[in-house]
């Protein structure tokens, strides 16, 4: 595997899909208090597909890097620096269904574009998955980010119904 900084005019717009599937999600739970975050198992595996352009327009001076087997792209990471808050955004990173996951390919795509948004001076790193992401979660939590915030209607009006709540997470730099 070869992680290589990614051509910006040859993958701006490129379309990409991942699977999910999750036999868990965060359930976020409001009480007189605030709120309750609490893994549950699901009565049936959620599995959804998430589709997006790579390099999208709105980033601002994106970065980005794929990740390589026999010159097949078989992941990457993009990301850039929110100038206003001096802060480090991770908008995608996706291991493609033809590679196995668990392998180590999303933490070197994680560590590569880390090491970029310690070089930007930003104050931290964040980035957002949905609460049926169970695993991409516990990912990032095993490597040092922790929940910073959540929106319970960020996708539509029946977000908190599907279970589908834009969560929020970060780690200091």
């Amino acid at each position: 595997m070869e992680i290589k900084k990614l051509d910006y005019e040859k993958y701006k717009g490129v379309r990409y899909s991942c699977n999910i599937k999750s036999d868990y999600y965060l359930d976020i739970k409001r009480t007189i208090k605030g709120f309750d975050l609490e893994f549950i198992k699901s009565e049936n595996t959620i599995e959804k597909v998430l589709s997006d352009d790579m390099l999208s327009d709105w980033l601002d001076n994106p970065i980005s890097y794929g990740a390589f087997i026999d010159n097949e792209l078989v992941g990457f990471v993009e990301g850039f620096k929110e100038d206003w808050n001096n802060r480090f955004r991770i908008t995608n990173i996706c291991v493609f269904d033809n590679y196995k996951r668990r392998s180590g390919l999303g933490k070197s795509l994680l560590d590569k574009i880390l090491i970029d948004a310690k070089a930007s001076n930003a104050r931290m790193v964040v980035l957002e998955t949905q609460s049926y992401n169970y695993n991409a979660i516990k990912f990032y939590q095993k490597n040092g980010f922790e929940i910073i915030g959540f929106d319970l209607y960020a996708y539509s009006n029946e977000s908190f119904n599907e279970k589908n709540i834009r969560v929020e997470m970060g780690i200091k730099i």
